[in-house]
């Protein structure tokens, strides 16, 4: 658990320029207790407590203006920065060193049974307000830029980014 903890904190101090010291992070970062907070609900989504899990999950949301389902797969190392308004579906899987910006949404695009929101793989960024929906694979190592509506699958490596 405490290697956990350090590598949260370490993935911030490397990806967050505005990060000043580990101690700051561990209690105002509001990414990393709705990661932190997620874990918990996940267990207990896991382990078929579903009603404590999404009152836990309704909690966090509240408290830091994440929004994770507790079904949701978050890998390791992920950080949510400037997290308000992010919001990861169910289905979603997010794979480990993965950077998700304020705004986000991974989210469902039919409200059938199943397998309906995205999988990023791992070293992906997500920019401010991109919208990943759908049962569609975000390949790793690509970089969606801000306010992004992608709605179809991107291989490794790609960059979408909106220029003027």
């Amino acid at each position: 658990m405490f290697k956990r903890i350090r590598e949260d904190l370490d993935a911030v101090m490397l990806r967050d320029p505005a990060a000043r010291n580990r101690f700051e992070v561990f209690i105002s970062y509001p990414g990393v207790h709705a990661l932190w907070a997620h874990r918990l609900e996940n267990w207990f989504w896991r382990h078929n407590f579903k009603l404590i899990a999404r009152l836990l999950a309704s909690h966090t949301r509240h408290k830091t203006g994440i929004e994770i389902h507790p079904g949701a797969t978050i890998g390791d190392r992920v950080v949510i920065d400037h997290g308000m308004g992010v919001v990861i579906g169910e289905t979603a899987i997010v794979g480990n060193d993965v950077t998700i910006f304020h705004g986000v949404t991974l989210g469902g695009r039919t409200a059938a049974k199943g397998k309906r929101h995205p999988t990023i793989e791992n070293n992906v960024l997500l920019g401010a307000g991109a919208k990943i929906l759908g049962n569609i694979t975000i390949g790793a190592g690509s970089t969606i830029g801000a306010n992004q509506v992608v709605s179809r699958s991107v291989s490794k490596n790609t960059e979408l980014e909106f220029h003027i």
